[in-house]
C-alpha cells in the first residue's frame, strides 16, 4: 500500500498502563508494516478517567471526530477506580464508543498460547481456542444510566431487538464459517436463558432461524450456567459462542481466566463499518509506571485489527501480518517468556523486543 493510502488509525492510550502497554503495540505494527507493504498513520487522541479529571467530559468531540473519521481505533485500557461519574459509575470510553458507533459485536478471542499456564487440567496438551462473541450494545448494558432506584428497590431493564440480534448472529456465522476455512474449531453455541426468560426465548429463535440459512455450520445451544460449567471442565470443546451483553461481559472475563488471564485477553467491538480494538484488561494503577505491565494483550488486538482491516478492505497482506504477529507471540513465548503475573520478570520492554525479535 503506497503511503497516500495509508490506514489512518485513531490511537487512544487511555488510562494507567494504557500508555504503556500502546507503546509496544505501535512498535510491534511498525515492524510489520515494511515487510507486509503496509503503510499506518497514526493520530493520538485523549479518552479516560483522566481525562474526565482534567475537563468533566470522557472524551472530547475531537477524539470523536477523529474516530469517525480513522479506518480503526485503538483504545488502550481506560478508567480508574478512584475517579467515577456522580452516579459512582466507571469512566469508560470504550463502553460509549459501543453506542455511539453501534459496535454491536464484542469479539473475545481466548487462545492458550505455547508456555502460558492454565489452571485448567490438561490444556496444556488439547489446547484450548475459542472466540467468544458478546452483543454489545443491548441486554442489560442497555439501561446503562436509564436505571430506577427508589428507597425499596431499584430495576434495570433488559433489551433485546430483531434487529441487532439478526446482525449479530449474521456476523456470528460468518466468523465460524471463516475459522472453518482456516482449519480451526468452529462449532456455534448460543449461550442464553431461553428456558426462564422470555427475552433469551427470543434470542434463541432467532439463532434458530440464522441456523437454518447457514445449514452448513454446526450449531449448539446451552444455558449460561451449564456454559460456565463446560468451560472450566472441557474448554476445547467450544469454538465459536454468542450470547447476550452480560454474560458476555461475565463469561469473557472467565475465558480470558482460562488462557492465562486478562493480559492475555485481546478484544475487538465491531459494527457494520467502524471497529475499535483493545486489551480486555483493565488500567491496573497499581502497577502503573514500573515497567511491569504485560502488553501481549494489547499487541494482539493489533493483530485482530489488521485481520479486520483485510476483510473490510480486501488487503491480503494485512491479514498475513496479523498471522505473522500471533506466530512472534507464539514464539516468544514459547522461547520462556514469564510476565509478572506468572511469577517471572519479563517487563513490559522484554515481552515487547522478545516478538518483535521473533518477527
Amino acid at each position: 500500500m503506497l503511503p497516500s493510502n495509508a490506514l489512518h488509525i485513531a490511537v487512544l492510550p487511555g488510562d494507567g498502563i494504557g500508555p504503556e502497554v500502546m507503546r509496544p503495540a505501535l512498535e510491534v505494527l511498525r515492524k510489520v508494516e515494511a515487510k507486509a507493504g503496509l503503510s499506518f498513520r497514526f493520530t493520538e487522541a485523549p479518552a479516560g478517567a483522566g481525562h474526565y479529571l482534567a475537563t468533566g467530559t470522557s472524551m472530547p468531540e475531537s477524539t470523536v471526530k477523529l474516530c469517525e473519521e480513522a479506518d480503526a481505533i485503538l483504545l488502550g485500557a481506560c478508567g480508574l477506580p478512584s475517579v467515577r461519574y456522580p452516579d459512582n459509575t466507571e469512566i469508560a470510553p470504550q463502553i460509549e464508543l459501543r453506542f455511539h458507533f453501534d459496535l454491536y459485536a464484542g469479539v473475545r478471542p481466548a487462545r492458550l498460547i505455547p508456555g502460558v499456564p492454565s489452571p485448567i487440567v490438561g490444556a496444556d496438551i488439547k489446547g484450548i481456542d475459542l472466540v467468544l462473541i458478546r452483543e454489545s450494545t443491548e441486554g442489560l448494558f442497555a439501561s446503562m444510566g436509564k436505571g430506577v432506584v427508589t428507597e425499596g428497590e431499584a430495576r434495570e431493564t433488559l433489551v433485546i431487538t430483531r434487529k441487532t440480534s439478526e446482525r449479530l448472529f449474521a456476523f456470528s456465522f460468518k466468523l465460524a464459517e471463516r475459522r472453518r476455512a482456516r482449519g480451526r474449531s468452529s462449532t456455534l453455541t448460543c449461550v442464553d436463558k431461553a428456558n426462564v426468560f422470555k427475552a433469551f426465548a427470543f434470542f434463541r429463535e432467532m439463532f434458530d432461524e440464522a441456523a437454518q440459512r447457514h445449514p452448513d455450520v454446526k450449531t449448539e445451544r446451552l444455558y449460561v450456567d451449564a456454559c460456565a460449567a463446560m468451560l472450566v471442565r472441557r474448554p476445547w470443546d467450544f469454538g465459536v459462542m454468542v450470547m447476550e451483553n452480560m454474560f458476555g461481559d461475565i463469561l469473557s472475563d472467565l475465558t480470558a481466566g482460562l488462557i492465562g488471564g486478562m493480559g492475555m485477553a485481546p478484544s475487538a467491538d465491531i459494527g457494520d463499518s467502524r471497529a475499535v480494538f483493545q486489551p480486555c484488561h483493565g488500567t491496573a494503577p497499581d502497577i502503573m509506571g514500573q515497567g511491569k505491565a504485560n502488553p501481549t494483550a494489547m499487541i494482539l488486538s493489533a493483530a485482530m485489527m489488521l485481520d479486520w482491516l483485510a476483510d473490510k478492505h480486501g488487503i491480503e497482506s494485512a491479514a498475513e501480518a496479523a498471522v505473522r504477529m500471533e506466530r512472534a507471540v507464539d514464539q516468544a513465548y514459547a522461547g520462556g517468556l514469564k510476565p509478572f503475573e506468572f511469577g517471572g520478570g519479563s517487563g513490559t520492554v522484554d515481552i515487547a523486543k522478545a516478538v518483535i525479535e521473533a518477527l
